[in-house]
């Protein structure tokens, strides 16, 4: 890299400049879309689409407030105005508009639109519809218009946690680097691999559904992962430099020591969020994707950039005044090897204050309940969203998100038949007795008489427990009550069946995505490590304090907790995808400072250390780091607090804590601990598990030293 620096540094200026460009351009192709495909709701949905002209996510529910909903003359009127409204965006069909109550009147405009379309459709069907004389409000709100209005607020609220970020890293930098050139190197690095990840998501975008989500994953803890490898870097190149080293021997022992710690790191990170790809989910995939960019284009701007920014940087650039007074260098002086002392004095203590600190906050998980979204933890200011509160007043949150079922009586013309047409009768009765149900649409058919559908209005958000409950129910009792013939099929969608499914479909692959994660984690750090029980700690602890950050999720939102605290939402559900994605991302996340502290620890006894001696110089060189390096990742993070939609919040919230916990308790004293009660068990790899990894042994020896050599 050194040699070719030139053209290493014109290929990324060239990848800042196109990623940038197109980075700009990602925002409109976004979107958030629950599909589950392989489903009922999901068949309901294709057959809704081929043989009835309807994409759920495509429609547009128009709202008016008006003096008397009951007015014929009314009606009429604001027919016409929905009308002419339907025919300025494709495939727009309009639906006779209906009452809700005394003062509200609804319709839909029906389309074949999917959902980035519909988003973008939304302002030309709000210009036509307007707003008509003798009407108080009138609104547009559906699926696309409540995305279209929450996209500003997405980009407000990751300026505003990068307003957040930002400031901290930067004086964390400043308290580490001191004031020094070397402070610019992480801002220089993270600009060009989060541009690099958005550009290449630009291109991903027009071939998949996208989640909105990502442009704020990429952009935040892209700049979490950048700061944390260009401190270990950093830190260790000047070390290098202090030792006497020349400019590029003290580059090269960098990228051998602190470049193989960062490469080991990123592909732990790398590891949890390409598992995400094999979920059966759509939004996850393209979520693991996002996420999987940032530790890829990381590693490769850490193995290529770095080295180069290292050598212009050079002694001059990375010399410092000190902001902080100086550490001592001597490891059996300094604050971590005290602690790291005292802990291997008292192993058992210290190992029992912080598991139970760790156990008693992963108690509340047990309460954690899930909901595969929600349009109530978004502001209620957007107009979309002020529409969909008053028909939600009117008639029931369903009357956006409607259950829609779909039957397939198996023949052309079979759908009119008396048997079909009795069973959809008696399913309508049914559903009009259920407690959940505002309001139904008897059976439409279809223009070839196999199809019929029918739809209900919940009185709950599709994503609450009521709904969720109705759905299961409308298919184990309801739909088997109403007696279709053996012919017909009867295919449940919409929102809340929907819901269910992406629950069900998510929380069945889960278990594999855990057993993927733990094997090829623990092999990926066996090999990093040299090492058979360090691994095992590592993954052990990792899942002790990714059950601390569920529990906490339960304090913070369901109890309240959050609410009180920092104003967050209190909501007593948390969004099914976070979860999973906070367990892929934080087994690698905080991976990280295992890597940097045990590979330190690893090297000193390698070099010939004791147990206690391996350790204390372990947290003596990293300690610092891993600590400044944790506070910016949670300032990072803590973003993500300052929004104002109850997912990011939720998300925010579990990384922040759980990379809190990782690099205090984890790390400052259940891993000093445990390796204290492991002794030189810690660094044990047989020859023959050596050669499976292709690394060196690390055989026990009679008086507790490795062979070197």
């Amino acid at each position: 890299m050194i040699r070719h620096r030139r053209l290493v540094i014109g290929a990324w200026a060239v990848v800042f400049v196109v990623g940038g460009l197109l980075s700009t351009r990602l925002s409109p192709l976004l979107s958030n879309q629950f599909r589950v495909p392989g489903t009922e709701s999901e068949r309901a949905r294709d057959l809704l689409e081929r043989h009835f002209g309807e994409v759920p996510e495509g429609a547009f529910t128009v709202v008016f407030q008006v003096p008397d909903a009951r007015n014929r003359a009314t009606r009429s009127r604001l027919q016409a105005v929905v009308d002419r409204a339907a025919r300025t965006v494709p495939t727009g069909r309009p639906t006779p508009l209906l009452a809700a109550g005394d003062h509200v009147v609804y319709g839909y405009i029906q389309t074949r639109l999917g959902l980035a379309d519909a988003k973008d459709s939304t302002p030309t069907v709000v210009r036509a519809i307007g707003t008509p004389p003798g009407v108080s409000h009138a609104y547009v709100t559906g699926a696309g218009p409540i995305q279209h209005d929450l996209d500003p607020i997405f980009s407000q609220d990751l300026r505003r946690g990068e307003a957040i970020a930002l400031p901290i890293a930067l004086l964390v930098l400043l308290a580490v680097f001191g004031l020094s050139v070397a402070v610019t190197m992480p801002f220089i690095f993270a600009a060009c691999t989060i541009t690099a990840a958005l550009g290449v998501m630009y291109g991903i975008a027009h071939l998949a559904s996208t989640p909105t989500y990502v442009t704020n994953l990429i952009q935040l803890i892209g700049l979490g992962i950048a700061i944390d490898y260009s401190l270990l870097v950093v830190y260790r190149f000047r070390e290098e430099l202090a030792l006497g080293r020349g400019k590029e021997d003290a580059i090269v022992r960098t990228m051998q020591t602190a470049g193989r710690a960062v490469v080991f790191s990123g592909a732990t990170v790398a590891i949890g969020l390409l598992l995400l790809v094999a979920m059966p989910l759509p939004f996850m995939r393209m979520m693991g994707i996002a996420g999987f960019l940032i530790p890829i284009v990381s590693i490769a701007a850490a193995v290529t950039l770095q080295p180069v920014l290292l050598f212009y940087y050079g002694h001059r650039g990375t010399a410092r005044r000190r902001v902080l007074p100086r550490e001592p260098v001597d490891p059996e002086r300094g604050f971590w090897a005290r602690l790291a002392r005292s802990i291997m004095r008292h192993p058992v203590a210290y190992l029992a204050i912080g598991s139970s600190v760790l156990v008693a906050l992963a108690v509340p998980a047990v309460w954690l309940a899930l909901t595969p979204g929600s349009s109530y933890g978004v502001p209620r200011s957007p107009a979309a969203i002020r529409g969909f509160d008053v028909l939600r007043t009117a008639v029931g949150p369903g009357a956006v998100a409607p259950v829609q079922i779909v039957v397939d009586a198996g023949s052309p013309g079979a759908a009119r038949t008396p048997a079909v047409r009795a069973a959809a009768g008696q399913l309508v009765r049914e559903l009009e007795a259920d407690r959940e149900v505002a309001r139904t649409f008897p059976g439409r058919i279809d223009a070839t008489g196999q199809y019929a559908a029918v739809v209900a209005l919940e009185r709950h958000d599709y994503g609450q427990p009521p709904a969720q409950s109705f759905a299961r129910r409308l298919r184990s009792r309801l739909v088997p009550a109403a007696r279709f013939p053996a012919s017909a099929t009867v295919s449940t969608g919409g929102a809340a069946p929907q819901g269910v499914d992406f629950l069900a479909q998510a929380y069945s692959a889960f278990p594999w995505l855990i057993a993927g994660v733990l094997v090829l984690t623990y092999l990926l750090l066996a090999r990093a490590f040299r090492s058979l029980v360090l691994p095992l700690k590592a993954v052990l602890l990792n899942l002790l304090s990714v059950s601390a950050a569920y529990g906490l999720l339960v304090i913070a939102f369901r109890w309240g907790g959050g609410h009180a605290v920092l104003g967050l939402y209190k909501f007593p559900q948390v969004e099914g995808w976070i979860p999973i994605f906070l367990f892929a991302m934080l087994f690698g996340l905080s991976m990280d400072y295992e890597v940097f502290l045990v590979s330190r620890m690893r090297e000193a006894w390698d070099d010939g250390a004791d147990n206690a001696t391996a350790v204390a110089i372990g947290l003596e060189r990293t300690g610092r780091i891993v600590s400044a390096a944790a506070l910016i990742m949670v300032a990072a993070f803590s973003g993500f607090l300052a929004g104002r939609i109850v997912g990011l919040q939720e998300f925010g919230l579990g990384l922040a804590v759980a990379i809190l916990l990782d690099a205090t308790i984890v790390r400052c004293l259940l891993v000093p601990s445990l390796m204290a009660l492991f002794g030189r068990w810690n660094w044990w790899l047989p020859s023959r598990a050596a050669r499976l990894l292709r690394v060196r042994p690390s055989p026990l020896e009679p008086s507790g030293q490795p062979t070197v050599g």
